[in-house]
């Protein structure tokens, strides 16, 4: 049997992403514009837009599973971050492109970083084909950013971290916003954290679970 992915989409928006207060128009619609079966394997298809995360990359001995974020949690931070249509926006962590295609869709343009050289590649022809031409893919360790393009407007991490760098805070342009889940499981807290005049502070949105990203583990102290 052939899906009809047009008629998923809608059905994702009007039943994941309104029910959970994602009320923002232009990010709705990107949400209707955006093929999210194309940043799937061809094998998940079906899966792409069930309310769940669908996984894009294995584990390995070397690094965790990645996953697509949940439509909900991931609509909900995009709008917590409030993009502008003028925005710098580093998309950290973005998998295969999917939520850098959305976000190209609100924002001036995406620096995407991705850690892994593989789903970097796939990001770059999927996002070329789907004419996301305002997102750059960049190969780097997430948990570093990418510090040549900055000052970012927006900053949006795409998974759970135990904790946020300073040195991303130093990629924020004054006025700024970071947007992240911390905190693993149902632990999970999105954070929104603002820059002004140079001071970084954040507030608690709302609880969240979501999978984690590579880099951003705390390193376990000694203690005599």
């Amino acid at each position: 049997m052939m899906l009809n992915f047009e008629d998923l989409r809608i059905k994702m928006v009007d039943n994941q992403l309104r029910t959970t207060d994602v009320t923002d128009k232009p990010l709705l619609q990107a949400f209707l514009d955006v093929p999210r079966e194309k940043f799937v394997p061809s094998t998940r298809h079906a899966l792409a837009y069930i309310d769940d995360d669908v996984l894009v990359s294995a584990a390995t001995a070397d690094s965790i599973a990645r996953y697509l974020m949940q439509p909900s949690p991931f609509a909900k931070l995009v709008q917590l971050a409030n993009v502008q249509p003028d925005d710098v926006v580093l998309d950290i962590g973005c998998g295969t492109g999917y939520s850098s295609a959305v976000i190209s869709r609100i924002a001036g343009s995406v620096i995407a970083l991705e850690s892994d050289r593989n789903l970097a590649d796939q990001a770059t022809a999927i996002l070329s084909e789907c004419g996301s031409d305002c997102v750059v893919v960049v190969h780097g360790p997430l948990e570093k950013g990418y510090p040549s393009e900055a000052p970012y407007d927006v900053i949006i991490i795409e998974g759970s971290v135990d904790h946020v760098p300073s040195t991303l805070f130093d990629q924020l342009k004054d006025g700024g916003r970071l947007v992240v889940v911390e905190g693993a499981g149902n632990a999970g807290k999105a954070m929104l954290y603002g820059k002004n005049d140079g001071v970084v502070s954040g507030r608690r949105a709302f609880n969240s679970a979501v999978k984690p990203l590579p880099g951003f583990e705390k390193v376990a102290e000694f203690e005599f």
